[in-house]
């Protein structure tokens, strides 16, 4: 990797982080899918030094959290009970929490759906944001205790749950599409959320934002993460690009210029340099 050349490096990096697969861009770079892979987990590791020490004391009004899903090797329904054991393989779940208002994406974890890993995200979401805001997620029970054990009264809590056709509960049908939405109900859970924002509409538009970014996230391909490290890292530079790099279409800044705790475009001499 350092006989790179800053020009070279640059390339795979803007590859990556524009829905590339390692193969695609070893292709499109001819840099060999292992040193791209150092260079992903090096750049990773001052991603996620720099989102440490900048996004924190944020100040918001409305943070909306969600999940995604995403897979590490193979589908949980595939994995042997040896596999199911390790707890890296199968079904992994992203955790993201995102101002509503200035898109910054203030805080996103990795792990499986349940509460063990929503009281961890929780805990984390709460280094980064300083002062009461109104908080928003899906109906997922696992949210209940861990926000009440973090955040207890300081905090408006409220949950969105979705109303489906069929089953109701949303889960995959026949053919592979999930079931259709009829209807959402807003939940007030603690303090006094205001229902108007009583929503997670940019938060799952985040979402679409990183299955475009992120060639682990597209479905029905074979560009799916073989190891739990690799997404870690695939995420970490992916959050550090669109929070300090990428210019949001409607705020014609970037979210962390215009969340204020930077006034300035981030390169990636900013990373490479260091």
């Amino acid at each position: 990797m350092n006989c790179l050349t800053k020009e070279k490096k640059i390339l795979v990096l803007s590859c990556l982080v524009q829905g590339n697969s390692l193969r695609s861009t070893a292709r499109i770079t001819g840099v060999h899918r292992t040193t791209i892979l150092r260079l992903l987990r090096d750049i990773a590791k001052k991603s996620e030094k720099f989102t440490d020490v900048i996004v924190s004391n944020i100040h918001t009004r409305y943070v909306q959290v969600d999940e995604i899903w995403t897979f590490v090797q193979k589908k949980q329904k595939r994995l042997t009970l040896e596999e199911q054991k390790i707890g890296e393989f199968g079904d992994q779940y992203v955790f993201v929490a995102i101002d509503a208002e200035t898109k910054l994406a203030t805080s996103y974890m990795v792990g499986k759906r349940d509460g063990r890993t929503a009281y961890s995200f929780m805990q984390s979401l709460s280094k980064r944001i300083t002062g009461r805001f109104q908080l928003t997620t899906d109906a997922f029970k696992g949210y209940l205790d861990a926000v009440n054990f973090t955040f207890g009264t300081e905090v408006d809590y409220a949950q969105l749950k979705k109303l489906y056709n069929g089953n109701g509960n949303g889960h995959i049908r026949e053919g592979y599409s999930p079931c259709d939405i009829t209807g959402t109900v807003p939940m007030p859970i603690n303090g006094k959320p205001k229902s108007e924002s009583i929503s997670t509409s940019y938060v799952e538009r985040q979402n679409l934002t990183m299955r475009m970014g992120m060639r682990r996230f597209t479905r029905l391909t074979n560009g799916f993460s073989k190891k739990l490290k690799n997404l870690k890292c695939a995420l970490a530079l992916h959050f550090f690009y669109y929070n300090f790099m990428r210019i949001h279409q409607t705020l014609r800044v970037t979210p962390a210029m215009e969340s204020g705790i930077t006034d300035r475009l981030w390169t990636w001499d900013d990373l490479l340099a260091n």
